[in-house]
């Protein structure tokens, strides 16, 4: 899953990027409010962290404009602020969660989590397709009694393909939300890392479930 987040305190910024990308996010960073609409407008994201006090544009303008322009994108809004007036606001304007500063990683990550599952009609933390299993919390894997250990890239390249299951996810979106801006788009990663899933997930079993559709793309499922 790709993050935007856009925070002007670049030691903040640094430290959700760092906690994130561990924990298998790809991450891009704005250090202003012009620069976070920019790539809030035109890169695709699945949950943007947005500070309100931002230089240049603030985070409630970014959220409104935002929104104005028909990005669905997740918001979390970031603020130092508390009181209840101004969460207010920051929800007015378009944002789906908050959160005070100073907040826990610990409670940052399953609030993203929760943000993109809504987002894609998932109420249930655990996605499932036949047999297979993932719990994106957790970082479980499962296949039938099976526990499948992925790296972080795999995993998220997984839970974006059961998030769509039955549907054909296309090279270019699992690079959009995989990979941050710097991807080389040139490369055939992708192509590699849906070779390896394949071999870990579908390793043994009667039922294949992770499907290449040539010319097209990849999809998750019982039925080809």
């Amino acid at each position: 899953m790709r993050i935007l987040i856009i925070e002007d305190e670049i030691r903040l910024s640094d430290s959700l990027k760092k906690g994130l990308s561990e924990s298998g996010f790809a991450i891009d960073q704005a250090f202003d409010g012009e620069e976070g609409l920019y790539l809030a407008t035109t890169e695709n994201y699945d949950c943007i962290l947005l500070d309100i006090m931002l230089p240049k544009m603030d985070g409630i303008k970014v959220c409104q404009t935002v929104r104005q322009k028909g990005v669905k994108t997740p918001i979390l809004m970031l603020t130092a602020k508390s009181a209840v007036e101004d969460i207010a606001t920051g929800l007015d304007s378009g944002a789906d969660d908050y959160l005070a500063k100073p907040f826990s990683f610990i409670e940052l990550k399953p609030r993203i989590q929760a943000l993109i599952r809504r987002s894609r009609g998932e109420p249930s933390p655990i996605l499932r397709v036949a047999d297979l299993e993932i719990n994106p919390g957790k970082h479980i894997v499962l296949r039938g009694n099976r526990e499948i250990k992925l790296t972080p890239k795999e995993f998220s390249i997984l839970e974006l393909l059961m998030l769509h299951k039955d549907e054909v996810v296309t090279r270019t979106m699992i690079i959009e939300h995989v990979w941050d801006i710097n991807y080389d788009n040139m490369s055939n990663v992708v192509d590699a890392f849906i070779a390896t899933l394949r071999r870990k997930v579908d390793k043994n079993t009667s039922v294949k479930l992770i499907h290449t559709l040539h010319g097209v793309g990849f999809k998750v499922s019982e039925k080809l």
